[in-house]
């Protein structure tokens, strides 16, 4: 089971081309990972940034930021399966 204290960080970036080649390298291989997605213009305490400042200008591409997470015991194996 991947707890906070025992997962690492194998993948943060905003593609989510990438994202989904780690998740399929991943599962392909039998490591069990866990995902976060953060969405950059989700509302705070005073209202979504969107709100606040619009939409115009900004990169679409840049709305979500993907991590994927493996317990660390795995986490050597999947830093060379991810890079291969």
């Amino acid at each position: 089971m991947i707890f906070f204290l025992n997962q690492k960080e194998v993948f943060m970036g905003y593609s989510m081309k990438e994202f989904s080649d780690v998740r399929f390298k991943l599962s392909s291989s039998g490591i069990k990972y866990k995902i976060k997605t953060v969405n950059q213009s989700s509302s705070t305490f005073m209202g979504s940034s969107r709100t606040r400042s619009g939409s115009y200008g900004l990169n679409q591409a840049y709305n979500y930021l993907y991590y994927v997470y493996v317990h660390k015991n795995d986490y050597d194996k999947a830093l060379a399966i991810i890079k291969s």
